[in-house]
């Protein structure tokens, strides 16, 4: 075994420290930076391990993972969790970092970028019981970092004094003989100057990777799954994309829809559901991305990839709350369920969810569906009855549903917990249960009043439950969050639940000893799913009786788990009909408003019908909601960072990109697609596309829907720097080789945008429809590409004509969002009210700022952190892009628009931090 290392290479530290450790027996022999080792890597890499076994390792992570475990010492997930942090946050700011001060020898900005993951390590670090990362003693993570930031440390310019847990922690390591001896062999007595000549070899990294990644890792916990750096490609995967652009596509028009879709043997039968709205009120942007949108997306990428598939939701309809709005606006509940179906359906309509069916519990069959699964129990002796004391209104002389009591909860004190649930810890309660309970309808305070009910035997049902749920989440997809919920409802012990409830709106109890009784809305509500498919087609049981055949995934937010992973499956495990049980559980976190939540209630946030009234197109709300989806943790919709994401990711970068390419076609080429003539580079940018489309599928295919979209994002920034760098609107000038040039990579790039056209459809649709018309795509592209694990073909060949290419987005102004914030700012309560209005107006974001700034003397201004953090890397990546464009002498119009960008975010960044903009200087004659 030997160990190729260079002098002055950071990476080679990592190795030679870890293997100082471990004492594993291996040659290390010193080459020079440009030293060719791996003999079929098209360009010099170190440090290098030649295993006996003739591979090679060409990770120095790797390497050192390796060399720990060949040791015995061993790794655990949190060492595993640490070194893939290393690789694609903390690395790329580290070289950009370097490059700066080593190469460029510049002293201000390079601390910016590190701000973010040294953040991050001093709060994990303050944290930490253990003196080392994972354990007691050293580890490999330990190394790992500790020799990744050596440079960063005996470099002043970079400010890592002030981190003083993580200085303790690196001296702790520092100290190790290994580490010192490591650090001679690397360095040699000349500090970062030892650097200099392996990093003038290197290209120079990209000003991007000091953005910190939206990974939504809490401060904490330790980094889990994050987004992968830059792709190293191989000449493997080269040669593999150059003969997949090659393919032909098969131009048979898209398949339509025709109903009704039923199971087909030997296809893959998927069946997706997502949680039925109440249909008492309107839905706001929360509850758009936590079920029907978030779905909506998985259809119609499931579509695309030839699934056989059902989408079906509806309008829950049923319980008290539907009576009680029907009693505020002088309807009857049948009326007021007509009234806001529609609502929804045109809501839904307008997002452009594209259900295979839309309908509602208020139906014949709901009653059919629901009293079957009831007498199916009861005959099996899975129901059981008891009296039950619940809380009744004598002011408003009904027993009361539990969403119409508010209590302190009795667990965690918070004021205003539900009869059913609280908000703040999750717990399910029972209303009597309550401290100072009162009605929300009258403000009364309720009496205790005993009436006879049925139960769902849970208890009874819990060993069939376990055994289908090892079965369900060990092969299916099931988000964390649901995982735990549903655990932590095990652990603490199933309990018989109440199905039956003293109203009068809901799905009548059949048994002659409870007449006069509903089902609960819980037990009655998921049946909805089987109803609503029975009104689509009277074949609903192929689909709702078929576990063989059908994958069924349900879509809703955290909030909902327990009733869809046990109280709902345990209805259908004690039917004993052979019903589909849920193989993947979908489940959000939630969405907030601002530096609010959403409510109905009180109309804070935007609501369904209000975001058609900004102007703002469906397709950017559905991009943004899914941008920020809130997967692993809460997430906030933010007026600002809607606009800086729609003028930064969607102007600037996606559509910048997309245009440029179908405009250079019709400038440069009578719009017609030119002759390829692929080169090493555009082969390169091949695999990294093709490497792109297959991480989005995988991420798709696991319902990762934010990862996925990032992947979009990543395939339009290589497109821009590939243009930026050909430069082909000055190469078409040239003679004919420069004119070949400018014709392979603009046709390139317009086939890459037919590739983002199909990667986009189950995001924004109209954006991709219009891509496709703009290009005179073929109707089969997408569902060619999104095959297998995808294929980036040559869709456009040359020759082929496209049509008229317009700009797909338009700029967010700080104006017109300052306007919207105030009009969709909604009415917040009395208590809310005060504290706001003794706020200063400076809380409002650094974009709404920028449209009216008041001077420093009148208005104190407020600092955002977070958007500060976000404007400093968005101006570090504006900034490297200006500085390519001056080195490469480009257009001075196309310079001036990217300097008037740089700019603007500079403004925006000098509101954020609390400072009132410098008036711009006033031009004149010399007098």
């Amino acid at each position: 075994m030997k160990l190729f290392v260079s002098e002055g290479n950071p990476h080679c530290l990592k190795a030679l420290a870890v293997l100082e450790l471990t004492g594993v027996k291996c040659d290390v022999q010193h080459v020079n930076h440009e030293e060719k080792v791996v003999p079929f890597l098209s360009r010099p890499i170190l440090p290098v391990l030649h295993l006996p076994s003739g591979q090679y390792l060409f990770s120095s992570n790797a390497i050192c993972q390796y060399l720990f475990d060949v040791s015995k010492k061993g790794s655990n997930k949190q060492s595993h969790q640490w070194l893939e942090w290393e690789a694609t946050e903390l690395q790329p700011a580290l070289m950009y970092a370097l490059h700066l001060v080593v190469v460029q020898g510049k002293t201000a900005d390079p601390a910016k970028g590190l701000e973010a993951p040294l953040s991050f390590l001093e709060q994990s670090l303050s944290k930490k019981t253990t003196p080392f990362l994972t354990a007691e003693t050293v580890g490999v993570a330990d190394i790992v970092l500790w020799a990744a930031l050596y440079p960063a440390f005996l470099e002043n310019s970079l400010k890592t004094s002030e981190l003083k847990s993580t200085r303790t922690w690196f001296e702790r390591v520092g100290v190790l003989p290994a580490c010192q001896a490591s650090v001679q062999s690397v360095f040699k007595g000349k500090g970062v100057e030892a650097l200099k000549g392996y990093l003038q070899k290197q290209p120079a990294p990209h000003g991007q990777h000091t953005q910190p990644r939206d990974t939504h890792t809490s401060s904490n916990e330790s980094p889990t799954e994050t987004e992968d750096s830059d792709h190293h490609t191989t000449e493997e995967e080269i040669e593999v994309a150059a003969q997949i652009w090659n393919q032909r596509i098969d131009c048979q028009s898209k398949p339509e829809r025709k109903h009704p879709i039923l199971p087909e043997e030997g296809k893959r039968n998927v069946l997706i559901t997502s949680a039925l709205p109440y249909v008492n009120n309107v839905p706001h942007l929360g509850n758009i991305i936590g079920c029907v949108l978030s779905a909506d997306v998985f259809a119609r990428y499931g579509r695309q990839r030839g699934w056989n598939l059902l989408y079906i939701c509806g309008t829950d309809e049923y319980g008290t709350a539907t009576e009680n709005k029907a009693r505020e606006e002088g309807l009857t509940p049948q009326e007021i369920c007509d009234k806001y179906h529609a609502i929804h359906t045109n809501i839904y309509k307008w997002f452009q969810i594209d259900f295979d069916f839309f309908g509602r519990t208020t139906t014949q069959k709901q009653t059919e569906i629901a009293q079957n699964i009831f007498w199916r129990l009861h005959e099996r002796g899975f129901l059981i009855e008891d009296i039950v004391e619940q809380l009744r209104c004598e002011s408003c002389q009904r027993f009361l549903a539990d969403r119409f009591v508010e209590g302190v909860c009795p667990f965690c004190q918070y004021p205003e917990a539900r009869g059913d649930q609280c908000d703040k810890c999750g717990r399910l309660i029972n209303a009597v249960e309550l401290k100072e309970p009162q009605c929300k309808v009258c403000k009364q305070t309720p009496v205790i009043r005993s009436s006879k009910h049925l139960f769902l035997d849970l208890p009874k049902l819990e060993a069939n439950l376990e055994q289908w749920l090892d079965q369900s989440v060990s092969t299916g997809d099931w988000t964390t969050n649901a995982r735990n919920i549903t655990r932590s409802w095990l652990r603490d012990g199933l309990k018989p639940r109440c199905i039956t409830r003293d109203l009068r709106w809901g799905t009548p109890v059949p048994h002659p000893d409870f007449s006069g009784k509903v089902f609960y809305v819980w037990f009655d509500a998921p049946i909805g799913y089987l109803s609503i498919t029975a009104n689509y087609t009277d074949q609903w049981e192929k689909w709702w009786k078929n576990p063989e055949q059908v994958e069924l995934y349900n879509f809703m937010a955290k909030d909902n788990v327990p009733f869809h992973s046990v109280v709902f499956p345990c209805s259908l495990l004690g039917a004993q009909d052979n019903y589909t049980l849920v193989n993947n559980l979908i489940a959000t976190e939630y969405l907030n408003y601002e530096d609010t939540k959403f409510s109905k209630s009180r109309g804070v946030g935007v609501f369904g019908d209000m975001a058609k009234d900004t102007g703002i197109p469906s397709d950017v709300w559905r991009f943004y909601l899914l941008y920020l989806r809130p997967e692993g943790q809460d997430a906030a919709f933010s007026w600002a960072d809607m606009a800086l994401k729609n003028n930064s990711e969607l102007l600037n970068n996606l559509g910048n990109f997309i245009n440029r390419a179908g405009m250079f076609v019709g400038k440069f080429f009578e719009g017609c697609v030119p002759q390829v003539v692929l080169q090493e580079e555009d082969k390169r940018l091949l695999a990294q596309v093709g490497w792109e489309l297959k991480q989005y599928i995988q991420s798709l295919d696991k319902v990762r829907i934010r990862d996925a979209l990032k992947c979009i994002l990543n395939i339009s920034r290589h497109g821009n720097q590939y243009i930026q760098v050909n430069e082909p609107w000055k190469k078409i000038k040239g003679g004919d080789t420069d004119r070949q040039r400018a014709g392979t990579v603009t046709a390139v790039s317009v086939n890459m945008a037919v590739l983002l056209s199909a990667m986009l459809e189950p995001y924004m649709p109209t954006v991709s429809e219009t891509i496709r018309s703009q290009l005179q795509a073929p109707p089969a592209t997408a569902r060619f590409m999104l095959q297998g694990e995808g294929n980036f073909v040559c869709s456009l060949p040359a020759g082929h004509r496209i049509g008229t290419v317009s700009p797909l987005f338009q700029k967010l102004e700080a104006e017109q969002i300052e306007t919207l914030k105030k009009k969709f700012g909604g009415q917040q309560p009395e208590e809310e009210a005060s504290k706001k209005q003794a706020k200063t107006v400076t809380q409002d974001n650094a974009a709404t700022k920028a449209s009216a700034p008041v001077a420093a003397s009148e208005t104190s201004v407020k600092a955002d952190p977070e958007l500060v953090k976000q404007l400093v890397a968005a101006i570090a990546e504006q900034g490297d892009k200006v500085r390519v464009l001056k080195g490469q002498k480009a257009e001075k119009a196309v310079i001036g628009a990217e300097v008037a960008k740089l700019l603007e975010f500079k403004k925006q960044l000098t509101l954020a931090e609390g400072k009132s903009p410098e008036p711009a200087p006033q031009k004149g004659k010399k007098k």
